[in-house]
C-alpha cells in the first residue's frame, strides 16, 4: 500500500490547475513568436518572460542539461522555491506542475504546460527527468572536492547572466534541472544519469507574472561521463546548446485568466506590539 502524499490537490485549490485552460495554451494555437535565441555551450543567459506569455526551452542538436532560475521581474526577492515546489508537486516535475515562489509571497510564478519527456516515467535505476532534488554545480564544491579553482560551473554562468539586471551571486538560488535525469539510490544518495533528451525535445511554461528567467547550459553537458572521482573526465564533447523561444498569446486565449495573488496569511508570526 502506497503512502499518501502530504499535500493534496483539493478541488479549487491552487494545486488543482485548470487543465483545460493550460491544455489550450499548450496546443500552440494563437501564438506569436516574440523572441528566439540559442544559449551556447557552457554559458548562461537571462531574459524577461512577460506575464501571459509562454517560454519554450528546447534541445538544439543533442542532449543537454539546463539549470533554470526564476524571479519576479519587478521584485527579485520573490523567486523560485525548489524545496516547496518539490513538496507541493514532486521531486521531478512535468506538465501542470507549477513553479512556486518563496515566502512571504508563496504563489505560482509559472505553470508547466508542455513537456515532450513527460512519459519518460521511472527507468530501471529509479531515474526521472526535470529534477528539483539537486542544485547547480558550483566552483566552491569543485574546490572542496578537487582542490582546483574552476569557473566553468552553472552557478558562475548564472551569476554572470543576471548581472545586467542588477542582480548578484547572492540572487542565484536552487534550480530546476531541465532535461536532467536523477534519483536516489538504495542508500538514499543522489545520482545523475545521461540526459535522455533528443534534438527537438522541449519543456514549456506559462508565465503567471512578469518573470526574469536565467538558464545555464550545464558544463557537464548530457552528464554521460562522471564529473568527479577517479573516472572523472572533461565532458566537452558531450555539451550542446539550448534554444529559447518566447511566445505572446492571443488575449482571447487567455480569457478570464489573472495574475495569481500573494499568500493570504494575515498574521504577524505571533509577534505582539506594545505601546511605550
Amino acid at each position: 500500500m502506497s503512502v499518501q502524499a502530504a499535500y493534496q490537490a483539493t478541488a479549487g485549490s491552487p494545486l488543482d490547475v485548470d487543465r483545460e485552460f493550460y491544455g489550450r495554451i499548450a496546443s500552440g494555437a494563437g501564438r506569436e513568436l516574440t523572441e528566439q535565441f540559442t544559449i551556447p555551450i557552457r554559458s548562461g543567459r537571462a531574459w524577461k518572460v512577460p506575464a501571459g506569455h509562454v517560454c519554450r526551452i528546447l534541445t538544439v542538436d543533442g542532449p543537454q542539461v539546463g539549470d533554470l532560475n526564476m524571479w519576479s521581474f519587478d521584485n527579485p526577492r520573490e523567486r523560485f522555491w525548489a524545496a516547496r515546489t518539490r513538496q507541493l508537486h514532486a521531486a521531478h516535475v512535468s506538465t501542470y506542475d507549477r513553479f512556486w515562489s518563496t515566502l512571504p509571497y508563496l504563489r505560482p510564478l509559472a505553470t508547466i504546460v508542455a513537456d515532450t519527456l513527460e512519459n519518460y516515467g521511472v527507468d530501471q535505476d529509479g531515474g526521472r527527468v526535470h529534477d528539483t532534488l539537486g542544485t547547480r554545480c558550483d566552483p566552491y564544491v569543485n574546490r572542496m572536492l578537487t582542490g582546483i579553482d574552476d569557473d566553468v560551473h552553472c552557478h558562475s554562468n548564472l551569476t554572470r547572466a543576471i548581472l545586467p539586471y542588477g542582480l548578484t551571486e547572492l540572487d542565484v538560488h536552487d534550480v530546476l534541472n531541465v532535461f536532467q535525469c536523477t534519483g536516489l539510490n538504495e542508500n538514499d544518495q543522489y545520482f545523475m544519469k545521461a540526459c535522455p533528451a533528443t534534438p527537438g525535445d522541449y519543456f514549456e511554461f506559462f508565465a503567471e507574472t512578469d518573470l526574469l528567467v536565467a538558464l545555464s547550459t550545464c558544463p557537464g553537458g548530457d552528464l554521460s561521463v562522471p564529473l568527479w572521482g577517479p573516472d572523472a573526465q572533461d565532458p566537452l564533447e558531450f555539451c550542446h546548446p539550448i534554444g529559447i523561444e518566447v511566445h505572446r498569446l492571443d488575449p482571447v486565449l487567455l480569457g478570464q485568466w489573472s495574475e495569481p495573488k500573494f499568500a493570504a496569511y494575515s498574521g504577524q508570526h505571533g509577534l505582539r506590539y506594545v505601546n511605550d
